[in-house]
């Protein structure tokens, strides 16, 4: 059969003008989605108007067919059998050639490619979402929701022409085949669509919200469950499995009810039909076969009333089936929409250009955000940074230090003030660009699920073997990478990590993740901590391998650790989104002031918080610390 032709109708992945601002009610939503799809739309549409039109003829030949064999068989078969030849080949090749194409159309053309438009464009849209967005829900929740609604979409759409299309069809051909017969046999079949109309009305205002309600409660189950997956460790660490299965159980149960509500609705409307169909069956049928015995219908006509009535009275669960379906997976792709359609909340600012990188001179103006709370982040902080100056970061947890870092990717749009690289606006430069000149190594020193070797060379993918491997001996990672193998029997740099790198040690993904910047080689650098995750032999040989990279950069540090920033140019002491001092290692010293506070109560190097050390022990001497 021509699958690849019926298959390759409509590409899921055709150039599109994507917006920033996606529609927000849901037949809008559905129509932007489906306009690759109109020409093949109208295609199945037609189709399946054909086919019911078909199916409809062949009971209208059907009642033919008793009146003529009524007859004598020899007379009949001399004058009909030039009919009754094509009316074989008619039904043994054209009628299963127009099924054929209507099959074709929903199950190759139009399923396999809807589904896969949506969740491809949604994916996509969701990619350009900020990094607060992502903060500000379940990651498990998002994915459930990319996942649910292609599917849902595209059952929709096929219930539309392979069910609702042909009932209409259907039901409209039944009304001319019986008014044909005898107008009076429309009586029973009109008051049975009103009340079945009424049915579908009391049916689909229910269904939907229903749908909609158990959909949401199934995304809260997956956000709760992957959120203990996520971070097994704590759950282990402090023995809180019964809690995490009453947390879950409790949207589990909230799942079970939800649903109990929407099938309950799903009883009512299959007893009602039943009864409905009852009285649709002894209507028509009795009131043909009432016809009959005054005279006035053939047996042909009582033989495909009868025929008709039954095909309806199979049909009508069908149909009141595919009705309900449909409107459920609408509510199922409502319930995504809050994810999908979602606009995005931090784009490139209008006639955005690259930025063109000169230095590497960095400016904060008045730079001010608190995430939209009154407390935290930065107030109106100014700045400068001149090209390939050094900069550490010192302050308590929350003083505003990460702040500052991400303002600058601008992971966030900041409430007020700006930020400068080589006097650009970052607002008025593409965030791919900004980005694309910045290298940083984290604290959270988290993986992709993926080889070692491609985790290296995500910051530049055309990367030689070897190119990783040197940023790999650089970063002191080479040697263990040559001994790591996982269970698929993947060796070296082969090997895969597991879902954010859980399978290396704290240690040995801070050094992948520190490999990855080496190669990247970015003219600015952002360190959070790149250190902290490192054993002290460890980060002595990669401190040179820092101060080797920082070598004709602009650099800023983020350090708890003190001596690790202590050779920079200069210091900036923030607290409570304030620079308080700022000044070199020996002159923040001098002045006696925070930063010294803090240097004098260091323990193992680490910035205390309080009277204590960050953990919370007791402050050991510094010749201790060193």
């Amino acid at each position: 059969m021509p699958f690849k032709y019926f298959e390759n109708l409509v590409d899921p992945y055709a150039d599109y003008a994507e917006t920033d601002t996606p529609p927000k009610k849901l037949w809008p939503f559905l129509m932007v989605y489906s306009a690759p799809f109109k020409r093949v739309f109208w295609i199945a549409a037609i189709l399946s108007v054909i086919v019911a039109i078909v199916e409809i003829g062949l009971i209208h030949y059907l009642g033919r067919l008793v009146d003529l064999l009524s007859g004598d068989p020899a007379e009949v078969w001399a004058q009909y059998q030039t009919e009754f030849i094509l009316a074989a080949i008619f039904v043994l090749l054209i009628r299963p050639i127009l099924q054929a194409l209507d099959v074709l159309i929903l199950n190759n053309s139009i399923l396999p490619n809807f589904g896969t438009l949506i969740r491809w464009r949604a994916h996509k849209h969701v990619l350009r979402q900020s990094v607060g967005w992502f903060e500000n829900d379940f990651a498990g929740r998002i994915a459930n929701r990319i996942m649910q609604t292609p599917p849902a979409a595209g059952e929709a759409i096929f219930q539309v022409f392979d069910a609702i299309a042909f009932a209409l069809a259907y039901v409209i051909g039944a009304a001319v085949l019986l008014n044909q017969a005898d107008p009076r046999l429309l009586v029973p079949l009109v008051i049975w669509l009103a009340l079945y109309g009424c049915l579908v009305a009391w049916t689909v205002k229910r269904v939907g919200p229903a749908s909609k309600a158990a959909s949401d409660a199934r995304s809260t189950v997956t956000g709760r469950v992957v959120d203990a997956y996520t971070n097994i460790h704590s759950v282990k660490l402090f023995a809180q499995d019964s809690r995490e299965l009453d947390y879950a159980k409790d949207a589990i149960e909230n799942t079970r009810v939800t649903f109990q509500r929407e099938m309950r609705i799903y009883t009512i409307m299959d007893v009602t039909l039943i009864v409905l169909n009852g009285l649709l069956i002894l209507g028509v049928v009795g009131w043909s076969i009432w016809l009959w015995m005054q005279g006035n219908a053939t047996v042909g006509i009582v033989a495909a009333a009868t025929a008709l009535t039954l095909r309806l009275n199979a049909m009508t669960g069908w149909i009141m089936w595919a009705l309900t379906t449909f409107f459920r997976q609408l509510g199922v792709v409502a319930e995504g929409m809050e994810t999908i359609a979602q606009p995005i909340d931090l784009v490139d600012g209008p006639g955005s250009k690259p930025l063109v990188f000169k230095n590497g001179k960095i400016e904060a103006r008045e730079l001010t955000h608190h995430y939209g709370r009154e407390k935290g982040g930065l107030n109106a902080v100014s700045l400068t940074i001149q090209p390939g100056e050094k900069i550490g970061l010192v302050g308590r947890s929350g003083a505003g230090k990460s702040t500052l870092v991400k303002l600058l990717l601008r992971f966030y749009d900041a409430e007020g003030g700006a930020i400068l690289v080589d006097d650009q606006d970052i607002r008025e430069v593409t965030q791919d660009s900004l980005r694309g000149h910045i290298g940083m190594v984290q604290q959270d020193s988290s993986l992709l699920h993926r080889s070692l070797r491609d985790n290296i060379a995500y910051a530049k993918p055309d990367a030689s073997d070897a190119e990783i491997e040197a940023a790999a001996r650089k970063a002191e990672a080479h040697e263990f990478i040559l001994e790591l193998e996982d269970q698929e029997g993947r060796k070296g740099y082969d090997a895969h990590v597991g879902e954010r790198g859980v399978k290396l040690s704290g240690g040995q993904r801070q050094r992948i993740t520190l490999a990855r910047v080496i190669l990247k080689d970015a003219p600015i650098l952002l360190l959070d901590e790149a250190t902290s995750a490192l054993d002290s032999e460890v980060e002595a040989v990669i401190q040179d391998t820092l101060y080797g990279m920082m070598e004709g950069k602009t650099v800023i540090a983020i350090a708890h650790r003190l001596s690790t920033i202590a050779q920079m140019d200069r210091i900036l002491v923030i607290d409570d989104g304030n620079i308080v001092e700022e000044g070199n290692h020996s002159q923040l010293l001098a002045m006696q002031g925070l930063y010294a506070s803090f240097w004098e109560r260091q323990s193992g190097g680490f910035l205390g918080t309080e009277g204590g050390t960050e953990d919370g022990t007791e402050p050991e001497s510094e010749e201790a610390a060193e």
